[in-house]
């Protein structure tokens, strides 16, 4: 078998980062060695198969393993739908799969760079502050 490809993409959503590693194989898609199937909650499992069934049959010719860590449950989910989209575009080399997720949602492709606001003097977090009586 000449097709010894391997593609390595990374994810990003806050402070979660996910690396992706696509390779030819059948069809098996692995989170932290877990099964994408077996993946809890069922919306974050949701959101990281939408790459994957936009994508159709081409899904059944590679297997991808996913290393994800940081942040919480749905910055995790969207950092590893973001790797698995762009290490399938890469791998099989097509641009008119990465229309397609363009079209559908752009984060598939583009790392989300918005992050938590920092806590600022006189207040309790970014944006609250403490009162003021005036008297």
């Amino acid at each position: 078998m000449k097709d010894k490809k391997v593609v390595n993409t990374s994810g990003k959503r806050k402070t979660a980062v996910a690396r992706a590693s696509v390779k030819s194989g059948k069809g098996r898609v692995r989170i932290n060695k877990i099964p994408v199937e077996l993946h809890t909650p069922e919306l974050a499992r949701d959101k990281i198969m939408e790459p994957l069934t936009l994508a159709g049959d081409k899904v059944k010719k590679v297997d991808i393993t996913v290393n994800v860590k940081g942040g919480g449950i749905m910055g995790q989910a969207e950092a590893t739908r973001t790797a698995i989209a762009r290490g399938l575009v890469e791998f099989f080399d097509d641009e008119e799969l990465k229309e397609l997720y363009k079209r559908y949602d752009r984060s598939l492709l583009v790392n989300d760079p918005r992050r938590k606001e920092t806590k600022h003097p006189l207040g309790r977090g970014a944006r609250k502050k403490r009162q003021k009586s005036y008297r």
